[in-house]
């Protein structure tokens, strides 16, 4: 049972309820995650307008779903493994045996396998990623801008992480649990 109360649309503050609106005209759903988020107008506004902007960029989904895949494994968020797992497959395109790749970090293909590569040591040093690390980033064909992405999308994934496990959100999608 989710900690926190989810809020739907028709209970919520005005600005909340606007925000909700918008991502059931995104979706087609209005996630539980959503719902949680929905108790602070400011929380959902900051979520929508970062998941916005960093879809918006130069990193394709598929390696974004990855790169989510991978830190919610990391940090044993279900409702995220869930999510992401039932985005990979059904928007992104990636197969089972990617998203089960993915959780672990690696990839068959290279750009997303050196995405995954640096999201795994922004993850594991909480950011304080090595010269060497970086090079290896670039050698790889990452440019400065998606490596600038991956880290950003670390963030987001941490962020969403930290709000479901706290509220131990209810999941509402296809279940996956971490290893």
């Amino acid at each position: 049972m989710t900690r926190l109360p989810l809020i739907d649309a028709s209970a919520a503050q005005p600005k909340a309820a606007e925000l909700l609106g918008g991502v059931q005209a995104a979706l087609g759903v209005t996630p539980n995650m959503t719902k949680v988020l929905a108790n602070s107008p400011a929380a959902l506004a900051a979520w929508v307008h970062f998941n916005g902007a960093a879809g918006s960029g130069v990193l394709p989904a598929a390696v974004r779903e990855r790169i989510a895949l991978q830190v919610a494994q990391e940090n044993g968020c279900d409702y995220c493994l869930s999510v992401h797992s039932y985005l990979a497959l059904n928007v992104a395109g990636i197969t089972q045996a990617e998203v089960s790749q993915a959780r672990d970090g690696k990839s068959d293909d290279p750009k997303a396998a050196a995405a995954l590569a640096l999201a795994g040591e922004v993850v594991q040093t909480r950011g304080a990623v090595d010269d060497a690390s970086l090079s290896a980033a670039r050698a790889a064909g990452l440019t400065d801008e998606e490596i600038v992405e991956v880290v950003t999308n670390v963030a987001l994934n941490f962020f969403t992480n930290f709000v479901n496990r706290f509220a131990q959100t209810e999941i509402d999608f296809p279940v996956v649990r971490h290893a």
